[in-house]
């Protein structure tokens, strides 16, 4: 798996960075299948902006953060990505099956 990283108008820290690639890499294993994946870090103002893209085989997983500093957006962009794997892990079956319980 290959993790680029962009920034636009943001200078970010080796530890953030360090922190998005282990982070990446273990939900990347619990997908199994994940080509590449793309970190953005965005600045604008007072809002730091984190977007990470997962591209599985026929599928894209997008997660963003804000927050007015880059741990924190990174967090919450993880936060929202751990729910998407989670959901993507599960077979097809077994999503069907709890929509209907419901």
């Amino acid at each position: 798996m290959q993790i680029l990283f962009r920034s636009h108008n943001a200078k970010v820290a080796a530890g953030i960075i360090r922190k998005a690639e282990l982070s990446i890499a273990k939900l990347a294993r619990r997908l199994r299948r994940v080509v590449d994946a793309h970190v953005v870090f965005e600045h604008d103002g007072p809002t730091r902006r984190v977007e990470i893209v997962l591209d599985v085989p026929r599928r894209r997983l997008v997660a963003e953060g804000r927050a007015r500093q880059y741990g924190t957006a990174l967090d919450r962009a993880l936060e929202h990505l751990a729910s998407q794997t989670n959901h993507a892990k599960r077979p097809a079956k077994e999503r069907a099956r709890r929509v209907l319980k419901t």
